[in-house]
């Protein structure tokens, strides 16, 4: 749903988007990205990755993967369904072996996708329990909130324990210069030894030079590239410690990269609605 992803793209062959998707992993590590993140329904993601992975061998990566949803686009950008979720035991027992055997021993942490309060996955004790076994074997636990209920879903998992600790030990959020609402409690959550992993930090491409918003007009006023601004806004949170960007060419590498020599500035003023936010990025066409 990046506003206008489908120009990145030279080929949709698989041969050339997996090609495509190893040099651009390989850019990105050569540049100290060491965090890189995937999901089951992202298409053949996980296998691209893991091609990567295997061939180049990079150190001090941490990998992570969500379960949850099921990929049924058919590679189409308009079919009747992009993807369905379900938060079950049948669904997870499914898309862990998957996940395991296309990430392997580079696999670090194992996420809930789009973790809401209305799939009741925070309290089903059979979904939680084998995620503690999961744990237990090893692997860190995550979950990713999505909506406008963010706050309240991250605040529900932070009382989650296993164990006699808290299960989840990873939390992803939508946090950009637009959508504001999960700052406080992420922060909460850093505080508690929780990583933070901050999602849509260009809002689907709304703030890039393909956005039209009152922040990219200041940005390009002062000379630099929105998303430079706005990924460095992100940075500049003392809770963010992952920040994912999601660059699809080599050139919007190297200006997302800039942000960490950007200086950031005061974005409350920009902050909307959470309702409004939701709403409108509802609205975007997957590309």
């Amino acid at each position: 749903m990046t506003v206008g992803h489908a120009q990145d793209v030279a080929s949709t062959s698989i041969d050339a988007m997996a090609k495509h998707a190893q040099a651009m992993c390989q850019q990105a590590y050569l540049a100290g990205v060491r965090h890189f993140d995937v999901a089951r329904s992202y298409g053949r993601g996980e296998m691209f990755l893991r091609d990567w992975l295997e061939r180049r061998k990079p150190t001090g990566v941490t990998v992570s993967t969500k379960w949850g949803y099921r990929y049924t686009g058919n590679w189409q950008t308009a079919p009747e369904s992009h993807e369905v979720k379900e938060h079950s035991l049948a669904r997870l027992d499914e898309q862990w072996p998957e996940s395991k055997a296309s990430l392997g021993e580079w696999l670090n942490v194992f996420q809930i996708h789009s973790a809401t309060l209305e799939s009741g996955v925070l309290e089903d004790a059979a979904v939680l329990d084998r995620l503690a076994w999961l744990k237990r074997t090893g692997l860190q636990i995550g979950l990713t909130a999505t909506g406008p209920r963010q706050p309240e879903i991250i605040r529900k998992a932070l009382t989650v324990m296993r164990d006699g600790a808290p299960l989840f030990g990873w939390v992803q959020a939508t946090w950009n210069v637009l959508e504001q609402s999960a700052g406080p409690v992420l922060e909460v959550a850093h505080a508690a030894g929780v990583k933070v992993i901050v999602k849509e930090p260009l809002a689907n491409g709304r703030l890039t030079v393909r956005g039209d918003t009152s922040f990219n007009s200041i940005a390009t006023a002062s000379g630099v590239t929105p998303d430079a601004l706005a990924l460095a806004c992100v940075l500049a949170q003392p809770w963010a410690d992952v920040v994912l960007m999601g660059a699809a060419t080599s050139e919007q590498l190297v200006s997302n990269l800039k942000a960490r020599e950007t200086a950031p500035i005061d974005v409350k003023r920009f902050a909307v609605p959470a309702e409004t936010y939701w709403a409108e990025r509802a609205k975007l066409a997957w590309t």
